[in-house]
């Protein structure tokens, strides 16, 4: 298996990845429009963040997403995992193991981090199980969100 950095040829596989994480967690369907223009973005937009995908024979296996948070505090960037995706099939595999030790490897070569961050739901304790065995453990702070109004 090869894990690499997501590139513009993976944009359908990383667009039907949210699109079926959306559905299964959430029951949301996404707007296909936004969602492609969102991955495109991320995809062009290294500042931002990056992708990386697990790929054998060819074939994306799974996927997560990184963008970056500074600390003014440890002069350091947050790396937050975010839209993690494994096809059911490859599930319990280790392909999330192997993102996850790559995400790790990436930052110590770019001077490291302050540390790696996700959020999941709180229902979803097969994914948290997974998050715990690899070291991440519960983090002290809650998370609070207000989305802005639609016009």
């Amino acid at each position: 298996m090869l894990i690499r950095k997501g590139e513009a040829k993976d944009l359908a596989a990383l667009v039907a990845f949210n699109q079926a994480m959306a559905h299964e967690t959430e029951g949301l369907q996404l707007d296909s429009a936004i969602l492609e223009q969102g991955v495109a973005t991320l995809l062009n937009t290294p500042a931002k963040g990056f992708y990386l995908v697990a790929e054998a024979e060819g074939e994306i296996l799974g996927s997560l997403m990184v963008t970056f948070e500074w600390s003014d505090w440890r002069a350091k960037d947050y790396y937050w995992i975010q839209s993690v995706y494994i096809r059911p099939q490859n599930r319990r595999q280790g392909i999330y193991r192997q993102l996850y030790q790559a995400v790790k490897d990436l930052a110590a070569a770019n001077g490291g981090a302050a540390s790696f961050r996700l959020y999941v739901e709180q229902e979803n304790t097969k994914a948290q199980h997974t998050y715990e065995a690899l070291g991440m453990g519960k983090s002290y702070y809650l998370m609070y969100e207000e989305k802005p109004q639609s016009k």
